[in-house]
């Protein structure tokens, strides 16, 4: 893409609905995570429950996990959600909010959140030695942005 392009582009904010309806579609995500000297980013599948809220599960493999230390320690993160089905068709959405674990007896509403979620096999295959846990990320704020110019999208 030329800076020609970039710079004539059709790109424009998303509005809350726009936002809702990507997080709703998508299911799988980045999480950005402080680490000690530079941010933690994990691929991570979501469900959202379709108002201020995404919840995820960590699958826990060995003694330790770095990605449950980091979680626990950082009680605030940044999520990113994106669809690009082209260069002239795209979506991404930008998250901070805190995240809290969830407690056992409180895994009603992460249930049926994660009803959207993507679900890679290593759910099906995986056998965790120390369990499973599951987190909350409460949006406090969120800021989206799009290309939908659909007259260009034969371009990949």
């Amino acid at each position: 893409m030329s800076i020609d392009a970039i710079a004539e582009s059709t790109a424009e904010t998303m509005n809350e609905e726009q936002i809702a309806e990507l997080l709703e579609a998508e299911g799988v995500g980045t999480l950005g995570l402080p680490g000690e000297d530079i941010p933690y980013l994990l691929p991570i599948s979501f469900g959202y429950d379709g108002n201020s809220a995404l919840y995820f599960v960590f699958l826990l493999f060995g003694s330790e996990s770095r990605k449950e230390t980091l979680a626990n320690e950082a009680k605030r993160g940044r999520f990113l959600v994106y669809r690009a089905q082209s260069l002239y068709d795209w979506q991404s959405v930008s998250m901070a909010g805190r995240i809290e674990l969830v407690e056992e007896g409180e895994w009603t509403e992460l249930r049926s959140a994660m009803e959207n979620a993507w679900h890679p096999n290593i759910f099906s295959a995986a056998h965790p030695t120390r369990g499973v846990e599951g987190y909350r990320f409460e949006i406090e704020e969120w800021s989206g942005i799009q290309q939908q110019d659909l007259g260009n999208s034969t371009d990949k």
